[in-house]
């Protein structure tokens, strides 16, 4: 009998920590590169991404959503949403590029131009100059998102940062370059 109570207990610890990691926002470094690996595993490490939002809604848990394709050519996306640790399909796009263009140019691959790992860090930096300037010690991520611009110029991509304090409704947003380099906050 006692087995079997050690066994419950070790069992409900385990189911309560994997809930942990859906239900608390991301928000370092770590989080990011555990989210950029998954994502890695589901759609491959040469998958090719033209939208990626992370939002946090305090009742639901992270929420991901990408589209991706594994393959270009083939001129078809898939739209994905994980919720609740769960990936579902959302939906099916047919992709078409302007004329002289091919529709890889307006995509991204994780670690090649865009690096969650960089967008942790961007999210830590954040939250960092509120404690220092707003002295908002609580700030929890709203949303973060990669904004690949719909003429394929990488350089023209951003990291979006949105934070909230934990109690009220103003949301700070940060926006960076790709390298990091602060472009506005509102």
């Amino acid at each position: 009998m006692r087995i079997l109570k050690r066994i419950t207990v070790m069992l409900c610890i385990v189911l309560f920590s994997c809930q942990d990691k859906e239900t608390k926002p991301l928000h370092n470094v770590n989080d990011f590169t555990t989210l950029e690996n998954d994502l890695k595993n589901k759609f491959g490490s040469e998958a090719y991404y033209t939208d990626l939002t992370i939002r946090y809604h305090k009742e639901k848990g992270n929420i991901i959503e990408v589209s991706v394709s594994e393959n270009p050519e083939s001129l078809k996306m898939e739209q994905w949403t994980k919720l609740a640790g769960n990936w579902d399909q959302i939906s099916e796009i047919l992709l078409e590029a302007p004329e002289g263009t091919k529709v890889i140019d307006y995509m991204f691959q994780l670690d090649k131009s865009i690096n969650l790992t960089e967008l942790g860090k961007l999210v830590e930096k954040s939250r960092t100059h509120l404690v220092n300037t707003k002295k908002l010690k609580n700030s929890v991520l709203y949303m973060a998102l990669i904004s690949f611009p719909k003429n394929g110029d990488v350089s023209k991509a951003e990291y979006q940062v949105f934070l909230k304090p934990e109690r009220g409704w103003e949301t700070v947003t940060f926006r960076y370059k790709i390298d990091g380099t602060l472009i506005k906050i509102n």
